[in-house]
Protein backbone atom coordinates (compact mmCIF):
# COMPACT_ATOMS: atom_id res chain seq x y z
CA UNK A 1 0.00 0.00 0.00
CA UNK A 2 2.92 2.44 1.11
CA UNK A 3 4.48 1.56 -2.22
CA UNK A 4 1.18 2.56 -4.40
CA UNK A 5 1.00 5.34 -2.28
CA UNK A 6 4.33 6.97 -3.31
CA UNK A 7 4.45 5.71 -7.24
CA UNK A 8 0.35 7.78 -6.94
CA UNK A 9 2.08 10.87 -5.70
CA UNK A 10 4.77 10.76 -7.98
CA UNK A 11 2.50 10.62 -10.68
CA UNK A 12 0.70 13.25 -9.76
CA UNK A 13 4.17 15.64 -9.65
CA UNK A 14 5.17 14.62 -12.80
CA UNK A 15 1.92 15.17 -14.70
CA UNK A 16 1.62 19.06 -12.55
CA UNK A 17 5.59 19.42 -13.83
CA UNK A 18 4.34 18.39 -17.52
CA UNK A 19 1.65 20.35 -17.33
CA UNK A 20 3.31 23.31 -16.35
CA UNK A 21 6.58 22.90 -18.90
CA UNK A 22 3.85 22.58 -21.58
CA UNK A 23 1.63 25.37 -20.28
CA UNK A 24 5.36 27.59 -20.63
CA UNK A 25 5.52 26.44 -24.50
CA UNK A 26 2.19 27.13 -25.44
CA UNK A 27 1.32 30.54 -26.94
CA UNK A 28 -2.72 31.43 -26.64
CA UNK A 29 -4.03 32.48 -29.67
CA UNK A 30 -4.08 36.70 -30.00
CA UNK A 31 -5.03 38.80 -28.11
CA UNK A 32 -5.63 36.41 -24.92
CA UNK A 33 -2.75 35.31 -22.47
CA UNK A 34 -0.74 32.11 -22.29
CA UNK A 35 -3.14 29.69 -20.00
CA UNK A 36 -2.58 29.12 -16.07
CA UNK A 37 -3.27 26.01 -14.84
CA UNK A 38 -6.73 25.15 -13.11
CA UNK A 39 -7.46 24.05 -10.02
CA UNK A 40 -5.86 20.94 -8.77
CA UNK A 41 -7.95 18.10 -9.68
CA UNK A 42 -9.79 20.03 -12.10
CA UNK A 43 -7.64 19.36 -15.50
CA UNK A 44 -8.64 16.78 -18.00
CA UNK A 45 -5.82 16.24 -20.39
CA UNK A 46 -6.50 16.71 -24.30
CA UNK A 47 -5.33 13.29 -25.60
CA UNK A 48 -7.29 10.14 -26.18
CA UNK A 49 -10.07 12.12 -27.85
CA UNK A 50 -12.07 10.68 -30.18
CA UNK A 51 -10.94 12.69 -33.17
CA UNK A 52 -8.21 10.66 -35.28
CA UNK A 53 -7.39 13.56 -37.54
CA UNK A 54 -8.50 11.75 -41.07
CA UNK A 55 -12.02 14.03 -40.63
CA UNK A 56 -13.29 17.57 -40.44
CA UNK A 57 -13.87 17.71 -36.68
CA UNK A 58 -17.25 18.66 -35.49
CA UNK A 59 -17.75 21.22 -32.84
CA UNK A 60 -20.77 22.11 -31.28
CA UNK A 61 -21.10 25.48 -29.40
CA UNK A 62 -23.28 25.16 -26.71
CA UNK A 63 -24.26 29.06 -25.18
CA UNK A 64 -26.58 29.37 -22.16
CA UNK A 65 -29.59 30.97 -24.23
CA UNK A 66 -30.36 32.59 -27.53
CA UNK A 67 -31.90 35.20 -26.23
CA UNK A 68 -28.55 36.79 -25.46
CA UNK A 69 -26.84 38.63 -28.42
CA UNK A 70 -23.53 38.41 -26.50
CA UNK A 71 -23.73 34.78 -26.92
CA UNK A 72 -24.67 35.10 -30.51
CA UNK A 73 -21.50 37.03 -30.54
CA UNK A 74 -19.35 34.73 -29.36
CA UNK A 75 -20.89 32.40 -31.47
CA UNK A 76 -20.08 34.76 -34.58
CA UNK A 77 -16.89 34.74 -33.80
CA UNK A 78 -16.41 30.94 -33.83
CA UNK A 79 -18.45 30.79 -37.18
CA UNK A 80 -15.50 33.10 -38.40
CA UNK A 81 -12.63 31.51 -37.68
CA UNK A 82 -14.08 27.66 -38.55
CA UNK A 83 -13.20 28.14 -42.11
CA UNK A 84 -9.37 28.90 -41.56
CA UNK A 85 -9.09 26.23 -38.95
CA UNK A 86 -10.84 23.53 -41.41
CA UNK A 87 -13.53 22.58 -38.75
CA UNK A 88 -17.56 22.01 -38.72
CA UNK A 89 -19.17 23.89 -36.24
CA UNK A 90 -22.70 24.49 -35.40
CA UNK A 91 -24.60 25.97 -32.20
CA UNK A 92 -27.38 24.51 -29.74
CA UNK A 93 -28.98 26.53 -26.77
CA UNK A 94 -32.62 26.98 -25.36
CA UNK A 95 -34.13 30.49 -26.16
CA UNK A 96 -34.21 31.12 -22.32
CA UNK A 97 -31.27 31.62 -19.88
CA UNK A 98 -33.61 30.54 -17.34
CA UNK A 99 -34.22 27.14 -18.92
CA UNK A 100 -31.54 25.01 -17.52
CA UNK A 101 -33.48 22.06 -17.88
CA UNK A 102 -33.60 22.67 -21.89
CA UNK A 103 -29.87 23.13 -22.11
CA UNK A 104 -29.40 20.19 -20.37
CA UNK A 105 -31.43 18.17 -22.55
CA UNK A 106 -29.76 19.44 -25.46
CA UNK A 107 -26.31 18.39 -23.83
CA UNK A 108 -27.26 14.91 -23.47
CA UNK A 109 -28.63 14.64 -27.39
CA UNK A 110 -25.29 16.40 -28.61
CA UNK A 111 -23.46 13.19 -26.38
CA UNK A 112 -25.24 10.87 -29.43
CA UNK A 113 -24.41 12.92 -32.63
CA UNK A 114 -20.48 12.27 -33.05
CA UNK A 115 -19.13 15.54 -31.56
CA UNK A 116 -15.63 15.61 -31.49
CA UNK A 117 -15.62 18.76 -29.15
CA UNK A 118 -18.46 20.62 -27.10
CA UNK A 119 -17.81 24.62 -26.40
CA UNK A 120 -20.03 25.29 -23.69
CA UNK A 121 -21.35 28.18 -21.07
CA UNK A 122 -24.10 27.07 -18.54
CA UNK A 123 -25.43 29.59 -15.77
CA UNK A 124 -25.69 25.80 -13.76
CA UNK A 125 -22.64 24.26 -13.65
CA UNK A 126 -23.70 21.71 -11.27
CA UNK A 127 -26.18 20.56 -13.58
CA UNK A 128 -24.08 20.46 -16.46
CA UNK A 129 -21.18 18.63 -14.17
CA UNK A 130 -22.60 15.08 -14.90
CA UNK A 131 -22.92 15.56 -18.47
CA UNK A 132 -19.68 17.15 -18.83
CA UNK A 133 -18.04 14.04 -17.34
CA UNK A 134 -19.97 11.88 -19.84
CA UNK A 135 -18.57 13.62 -22.25
CA UNK A 136 -15.05 13.72 -20.99
CA UNK A 137 -15.57 9.87 -21.05
CA UNK A 138 -16.12 9.39 -24.53
CA UNK A 139 -13.52 11.61 -25.51
CA UNK A 140 -15.09 14.68 -26.40
CA UNK A 141 -13.49 17.71 -25.99
CA UNK A 142 -15.13 19.96 -23.36
CA UNK A 143 -13.83 24.28 -22.98
CA UNK A 144 -15.96 26.43 -20.96
CA UNK A 145 -16.19 29.47 -22.54
CA UNK A 146 -16.88 33.05 -21.58
CA UNK A 147 -16.03 32.22 -17.93
CA UNK A 148 -12.90 32.17 -15.64
CA UNK A 149 -13.25 29.43 -13.34
CA UNK A 150 -10.45 27.19 -11.81
CA UNK A 151 -12.61 24.38 -10.88
CA UNK A 152 -15.38 23.77 -12.92
CA UNK A 153 -17.48 20.70 -10.55
CA UNK A 154 -15.94 17.92 -12.71
CA UNK A 155 -12.56 17.70 -14.93
CA UNK A 156 -12.79 20.01 -18.27
CA UNK A 157 -10.07 20.46 -20.80
CA UNK A 158 -9.92 23.84 -20.96
CA UNK A 159 -11.29 27.47 -19.85
CA UNK A 160 -11.64 30.27 -22.14
CA UNK A 161 -12.75 34.18 -20.51
CA UNK A 162 -12.24 37.17 -19.39
CA UNK A 163 -11.77 37.46 -15.55
CA UNK A 164 -15.14 38.95 -14.13
CA UNK A 165 -14.06 39.48 -10.88
CA UNK A 166 -10.96 41.73 -12.03
CA UNK A 167 -12.94 43.04 -14.91
CA UNK A 168 -15.80 44.62 -12.99
CA UNK A 169 -13.15 45.41 -9.71
CA UNK A 170 -11.81 47.75 -12.37
CA UNK A 171 -14.77 49.10 -13.53
CA UNK A 172 -15.93 49.73 -9.72
CA UNK A 173 -13.05 51.67 -8.97
CA UNK A 174 -13.74 53.50 -12.24
CA UNK A 175 -17.32 53.93 -11.07
CA UNK A 176 -16.23 55.10 -7.29
CA UNK A 177 -13.86 57.94 -8.69
CA UNK A 178 -16.41 59.35 -10.72
CA UNK A 179 -18.39 60.65 -7.81
CA UNK A 180 -15.81 60.90 -5.44
CA UNK A 181 -16.12 57.81 -3.72
CA UNK A 182 -19.42 58.73 -2.39
CA UNK A 183 -22.67 57.60 -3.26
CA UNK A 184 -25.78 55.20 -2.43
CA UNK A 185 -25.45 51.80 -4.62
CA UNK A 186 -27.84 49.54 -5.98
CA UNK A 187 -27.13 46.47 -6.91
CA UNK A 188 -28.60 44.01 -9.54
CA UNK A 189 -27.27 40.81 -9.88
CA UNK A 190 -28.10 37.94 -12.16
CA UNK A 191 -29.52 34.41 -11.68
CA UNK A 192 -27.66 32.56 -8.87
CA UNK A 193 -24.48 31.20 -10.07
CA UNK A 194 -20.70 31.51 -10.52
CA UNK A 195 -20.99 33.92 -13.10
CA UNK A 196 -23.18 36.56 -11.00
CA UNK A 197 -20.57 35.49 -7.72
CA UNK A 198 -17.76 36.77 -9.54
CA UNK A 199 -19.09 40.08 -11.54
CA UNK A 200 -21.26 41.77 -8.63
CA UNK A 201 -17.83 40.36 -6.16
CA UNK A 202 -15.60 42.74 -8.80
CA UNK A 203 -17.91 45.59 -7.69
CA UNK A 204 -17.81 45.03 -4.19
CA UNK A 205 -14.55 44.61 -3.83
CA UNK A 206 -13.74 48.22 -5.24
CA UNK A 207 -16.40 49.63 -3.15
CA UNK A 208 -14.60 48.27 -0.20
CA UNK A 209 -12.04 50.26 -0.69
CA UNK A 210 -14.60 53.61 -0.61
CA UNK A 211 -16.68 53.91 2.75
CA UNK A 212 -18.40 56.31 1.21
CA UNK A 213 -19.74 53.31 -1.62
CA UNK A 214 -22.82 52.58 0.71
CA UNK A 215 -24.60 49.28 -0.94
CA UNK A 216 -28.71 50.10 0.08
CA UNK A 217 -30.48 47.59 -1.82
CA UNK A 218 -29.72 44.28 -3.64
CA UNK A 219 -32.00 42.56 -6.42
CA UNK A 220 -31.96 39.78 -8.34
CA UNK A 221 -32.74 39.61 -12.17
CA UNK A 222 -33.06 37.02 -15.07
CA UNK A 223 -29.71 38.41 -16.68
CA UNK A 224 -32.56 40.15 -19.48
CA UNK A 225 -33.25 43.44 -20.44
CA UNK A 226 -37.63 43.25 -19.00
CA UNK A 227 -36.07 41.89 -15.48
CA UNK A 228 -33.66 44.60 -15.69
CA UNK A 229 -35.69 46.77 -16.31
CA UNK A 230 -38.80 45.85 -13.37
CA UNK A 231 -35.74 45.22 -10.67
CA UNK A 232 -34.49 48.80 -11.22
CA UNK A 233 -38.08 50.47 -11.36
CA UNK A 234 -38.93 48.70 -8.23
CA UNK A 235 -35.42 49.79 -6.49
CA UNK A 236 -35.58 53.40 -7.64
CA UNK A 237 -39.32 53.24 -5.54
CA UNK A 238 -38.16 52.39 -2.47
CA UNK A 239 -35.25 53.62 -2.90
CA UNK A 240 -34.92 57.10 -4.63
CA UNK A 241 -31.60 58.18 -2.91
CA UNK A 242 -29.88 55.79 -4.79
CA UNK A 243 -27.17 57.34 -7.86
CA UNK A 244 -24.84 54.52 -8.60
CA UNK A 245 -26.07 51.09 -10.26
CA UNK A 246 -24.22 48.44 -10.87
CA UNK A 247 -25.27 45.17 -13.10
CA UNK A 248 -24.43 41.71 -13.91
CA UNK A 249 -24.43 41.89 -17.63
CA UNK A 250 -25.08 45.16 -20.12
CA UNK A 251 -28.41 43.80 -20.60
CA UNK A 252 -29.72 43.93 -17.26
CA UNK A 253 -27.98 47.68 -17.46
CA UNK A 254 -29.95 48.62 -20.77
CA UNK A 255 -33.36 47.98 -18.91
CA UNK A 256 -32.12 49.52 -16.30
CA UNK A 257 -31.83 52.56 -18.16
CA UNK A 258 -35.51 52.28 -19.43
CA UNK A 259 -36.44 52.14 -15.81
CA UNK A 260 -34.03 55.10 -14.88
CA UNK A 261 -35.33 57.99 -18.18
CA UNK A 262 -38.90 57.00 -17.20
CA UNK A 263 -38.70 58.05 -13.48
CA UNK A 264 -36.92 60.78 -14.69
CA UNK A 265 -33.95 60.02 -13.00
CA UNK A 266 -31.22 61.24 -15.70
CA UNK A 267 -28.74 61.55 -12.34
CA UNK A 268 -28.24 58.00 -11.76
CA UNK A 269 -24.78 56.21 -13.06
CA UNK A 270 -25.58 52.76 -14.25
CA UNK A 271 -22.32 50.10 -14.74
CA UNK A 272 -22.67 46.75 -16.71
CA UNK A 273 -20.61 44.15 -17.87
CA UNK A 274 -20.09 42.44 -21.28
CA UNK A 275 -19.32 44.94 -24.51
CA UNK A 276 -23.12 44.56 -26.25
CA UNK A 277 -23.58 45.98 -29.17
CA UNK A 278 -26.84 47.83 -27.93
CA UNK A 279 -24.55 48.13 -24.73
CA UNK A 280 -22.05 50.06 -26.89
CA UNK A 281 -24.56 51.69 -28.40
CA UNK A 282 -26.26 53.29 -25.50
CA UNK A 283 -23.18 54.34 -23.91
CA UNK A 284 -22.50 56.34 -26.95
CA UNK A 285 -25.82 58.20 -26.69
CA UNK A 286 -25.73 58.53 -22.88
CA UNK A 287 -28.18 56.72 -21.90
CA UNK A 288 -26.20 55.09 -19.34
CA UNK A 289 -22.96 55.14 -18.38
CA UNK A 290 -20.24 52.51 -18.48
CA UNK A 291 -19.41 48.49 -19.09
CA UNK A 292 -16.85 46.30 -18.80
CA UNK A 293 -15.90 45.40 -22.47
CA UNK A 294 -15.06 41.77 -23.07
CA UNK A 295 -14.75 41.45 -26.54
CA UNK A 296 -16.85 38.58 -27.20
CA UNK A 297 -16.41 38.13 -31.09
CA UNK A 298 -13.03 37.98 -30.59
CA UNK A 299 -13.62 35.54 -27.44
CA UNK A 300 -15.38 33.00 -29.95
CA UNK A 301 -12.43 33.19 -32.22
CA UNK A 302 -9.60 32.37 -29.43
CA UNK A 303 -12.18 29.36 -28.50
CA UNK A 304 -12.32 27.93 -31.09
CA UNK A 305 -8.87 28.01 -31.91
CA UNK A 306 -8.25 26.46 -28.30
CA UNK A 307 -10.58 23.68 -28.71
CA UNK A 308 -8.92 23.25 -31.74
CA UNK A 309 -4.94 22.97 -30.46
CA UNK A 310 -6.80 20.18 -28.09
CA UNK A 311 -7.91 18.11 -30.50
CA UNK A 312 -4.39 18.31 -32.28
CA UNK A 313 -2.63 17.70 -28.47
CA UNK A 314 -1.02 20.77 -28.43
CA UNK A 315 -2.98 22.71 -25.85
CA UNK A 316 -1.79 21.71 -22.52
CA UNK A 317 -5.06 22.92 -20.60
CA UNK A 318 -5.82 25.44 -18.18
CA UNK A 319 -7.37 28.63 -18.29
CA UNK A 320 -6.92 31.49 -21.05
CA UNK A 321 -7.98 34.62 -20.13
CA UNK A 322 -9.26 37.36 -22.69
CA UNK A 323 -8.91 40.76 -22.64
CA UNK A 324 -11.10 43.59 -21.12
CA UNK A 325 -11.17 47.46 -20.79
CA UNK A 326 -13.47 49.93 -19.44
CA UNK A 327 -15.46 51.68 -22.30
CA UNK A 328 -17.39 54.95 -21.13
CA UNK A 329 -18.26 57.79 -23.73
CA UNK A 330 -15.03 59.06 -24.06
CA UNK A 331 -13.63 55.76 -25.91
CA UNK A 332 -16.83 54.02 -27.23
CA UNK A 333 -16.41 54.86 -30.97
CA UNK A 334 -12.56 52.89 -30.95
CA UNK A 335 -15.18 49.46 -30.76
CA UNK A 336 -18.31 51.35 -32.25
CA UNK A 337 -15.78 51.54 -35.54
CA UNK A 338 -15.25 48.29 -35.94
CA UNK A 339 -18.42 46.54 -36.42
CA UNK A 340 -16.79 43.95 -38.01
CA UNK A 341 -16.45 42.57 -34.40
CA UNK A 342 -19.89 43.14 -33.02
CA UNK A 343 -22.63 40.95 -33.58
CA UNK A 344 -25.70 42.10 -33.44
CA UNK A 345 -25.25 44.78 -36.31
CA UNK A 346 -24.97 48.18 -35.01
CA UNK A 347 -28.32 49.56 -35.17
CA UNK A 348 -27.43 53.17 -35.74
CA UNK A 349 -25.04 54.87 -38.44
CA UNK A 350 -21.35 56.60 -37.14
CA UNK A 351 -19.12 59.01 -38.60
CA UNK A 352 -16.19 56.57 -38.14
CA UNK A 353 -12.38 57.75 -39.32
CA UNK A 354 -10.98 55.68 -42.76
CA UNK A 355 -8.94 52.56 -41.98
Amino acid sequence: MKFRFVAAVLMIVVLSVSLAAAQDGYTAPAPAFNPVPLNEGAQAVCANLNWDGTTTPRIAYMPPATEFPYYMAIGEGIKAKAPELGVETFMLAPQSGSDIAGQMGMIQDVLTQGVNAIILSTHDEGAAAPLVKQAVEQGIAVIIVNSDIPNFPTPVHGVVGYSQRKGTFNLGNFAAGMVGGTAKVGVLEGLPGYHSTERIGGFLDAFKQFPGMEIVATLPTEWNVDTGNKAMADMLQAHPEITVVVTANDYISIGAAAAAQAAGRSDVLIFGNDGDTTGLEDIAAGRWTATVNTTPFVMGQVVLQVAKDCLDGIYPGGWVETPTVVVNKSNVMEYICKPETLFPPLAGTYECPAS
